[in-house]
């Protein structure tokens, strides 16, 4: 494979742990992934979700940062609806004073879970995205009507456009797209290739540069590699059935539920979209998703219950590299 391998960490909670367990676990596990030689390693942004910790991700990749020496750092990524882009610009001007060349600024447009998060981040509009983006660029660049974003301008932060539906924003502006597929294969495929189209080279990219976030698990059998994905899908049905994400429960229990017929089509559904099985056929998918894609990176995430079966699934992937 010669796309990069990177990592997206969401900070999941596993019953019976608690937030803080999680936040620290993120920061052990972005050891581990430097060690076994990914790239970037980066961060989400949640709010109000108790199955997940990640709340403040530029604060979370600077402990990330601190406890690691050479990967990259970032977010996937900070929402600026939820923030005004001057201080999203000083809050990455100081993690890159920090540490140096290392950090990502990852940007998505994705609105609180529920109305009252929403209303509470004072964010229940996101159609303003694109300016907000231009804005955050200013002053990174160097200003704007004369307010400058110190310590930020000019330390050449690499930004990232976080996209599902659409891609616009990151080929107006000349922008690396990131960007996966919870619409389906399809429309994935349809907005990269609008992408590319539509791409306007910049002083921050030349050219289309994409990367491809999949949900990857890799065991010894292929049933092992399923199994470690039983956890978030459930948890996707709970949120879609009850209204909330839970902390992530034991296969085995998910397994021995007696499901509704309502959770039992959620769950199947959930179970969809994502690459897992024994290293040699995840080789296989990832050449094909590569191949149709064109991707130039893809960010992983693995979601289970057990923090040593996730690593062991990086570990498998680490080989499939070079």
């Amino acid at each position: 494979m010669s796309p990069r391998l990177s990592v997206l960490d969401r900070s999941h909670i596993p019953v019976g742990g608690s937030a803080q367990e999680a936040l620290r676990e993120t920061v052990r596990f972005a050891q581990e992934v430097e060690r076994l030689g990914y790239h970037r390693f980066w961060v989400a942004e949640h709010h109000g979700v108790p199955g997940v910790a990640g709340a403040a991700p530029t604060v979370l990749a600077s402990a990330v940062a601190a406890a690691t020496s050479r990967i990259r750092v970032g977010t996937g990524g900070v929402m600026l609806p939820n923030h005004r882009p001057l201080v999203v610009a000083e809050q990455f001007g100081v993690l890159a004073s920090l540490f140096g060349d290392r950090i990502d600024v990852g940007l998505g447009r994705s609105l609180g879970f529920t109305g009252g998060i929403r209303k509470a981040l004072g964010a229940e509009d996101a159609s303003g995205f694109t300016e907000q983006l231009a804005e955050l660029l200013a002053y990174l660049d160097g200003g704007v009507a004369g307010v400058h974003a110190i310590p930020a301008e000019g330390l050449d932060l690499p930004v990232f456009v976080l996209a599902t539906r659409t891609a616009t924003s990151a080929a107006e502006l000349g922008l690396p797209l990131v960007i996966a597929s919870p619409l389906g294969e399809n429309q994935m495929l349809r907005t990269i290739d609008d992408y590319r189209q539509r791409f306007r080279p910049s002083p921050r990219a030349a050219e289309p540069h994409v990367v491809v976030a999949r949900s990857i698990a890799v065991a010894d059998t292929t049933e092992d590699a399923r199994r470690l994905l039983v956890p978030e899908a459930w948890a996707g049905v709970w949120s879609r059935t009850r209204g909330e994400f839970p902390p992530l429960d034991d296969p085995d229990r998910i397994l021995a539920r007696d499901m509704t017929d309502r959770e039992r089509t959620h769950f199947t559904r959930a179970m969809q979209g994502h690459t897992y099985g024994t290293p040699d056929e995840v080789a296989v998918a990832l050449k094909d998703l590569v191949t149709t894609t064109g991707a130039d990176e893809l960010l992983v995430t693995t979601t289970a219950h057990s923090p040593e079966a996730r690593l062991d699934s990086y570990r498998h992937l680490a080989t499939l590299t070079g």
